[in-house]
């Protein structure tokens, strides 16, 4: 499918879920390439089971939790009060919630999402907890709906591997950084080449699978978007994690979840 076609179809499995909170891992579907799916575990389990603590778990918002993701970019992200963060496919606000906590009344969070029903969910989710610190905005990460230069973090959470134009993804993301600026995302790698069944399946495009990209070349998009510092660092325990993303098929031999960072130079070169 062409890549507008891989956006539409993303963008209705995420607004499906939105609507009806089916939490089956990162978005995995509950008929499988290779049967039905067991009974999902909760939202909470499968945070818990990406790093999360219990009191992160406990501090969001009632429904804020969907239990997406592949880690927890808030264990790199070292943020700290007064910091503007941005925040790439924020869903229903999770992490958003989470960072707001950690940069204070002084500090903002700006979450980006092209999906109406995931951003209605969020701001929902704000107004229960008055949320002045918070704002949602509708926008492809490709084409973010955010000023040059306006952050000091970007995160995300196991999304960039949906998009189907990665480097431009990390083109906005040093875009919208201030110099000296730092980006931390979790998301999933290929370790190795998907067979044909799984790449093309549908299911696992919009599940964190099928349109994964090899460590190389996330470290070679970030560099050449004009980060310095770039890391990719590969989790294989987290293999324990997607091998329940589609049980039965294996992906956890060909993906596993890492720690994706890097920093915008506070001066560039000529």
């Amino acid at each position: 499918m062409d890549k507008s076609d891989l956006k539409e179809l993303v963008r209705q499995s995420y607004g499906d879920i939105a609507l009806n909170g089916r939490n089956r891992g990162c978005c995995a579907p509950a008929e499988t390439c290779c049967g039905p799916a067991a009974a999902p575990p909760t939202a909470e389990d499968l945070s818990g089971r990406m790093g999360y603590s219990a009191e992160e778990l406990s501090a969001v918002p009632e429904g804020a939790n969907l239990g997406l993701g592949c880690g927890n970019p808030q264990a790199i992200a070292g943020l700290r009060p007064g910091e503007v963060v941005v925040d790439l496919g924020s869903g229903a606000g999770f992490d958003c919630f989470l960072a707001a906590a950690q940069v204070g009344p002084t500090g903002r969070v700006i979450g980006v999402d092209m999906t109406h029903e995931m951003l209605q969910k969020a701001r929902a989710n704000a107004a229960k907890v008055g949320a002045a610190n918070v704002e949602f905005r509708l926008g492809e990460i490709e084409h973010l709906p955010i000023a040059d230069n306006a952050a000091d973090v970007v995160i995300s959470n196991c999304v960039v591997n949906l998009s189907p134009d990665k480097p431009q993804v990390y083109s906005e993301a040093f875009r919208v950084l201030k110099p000296g600026g730092r980006i931390a995302i979790s998301d999933v790698v290929n370790m190795a080449p998907l067979p044909d069944h799984l790449a093309s399946n549908p299911e696992l495009l919009c599940g964190c699978v099928a349109g994964a990209a090899p460590a190389a070349n996330v470290e070679r998009w970030l560099t050449e978007a004009g980060f310095a510092e770039v890391q990719v660092e590969a989790k294989p325990e987290s293999r324990d994690l997607i091998k329940d993303w589609a049980p039965g098929s294996g992906i956890e031999n060909f993906v596993v979840s890492a720690m994706v960072t890097g920093r915008k130079p506070s001066k560039r070169c000529c």
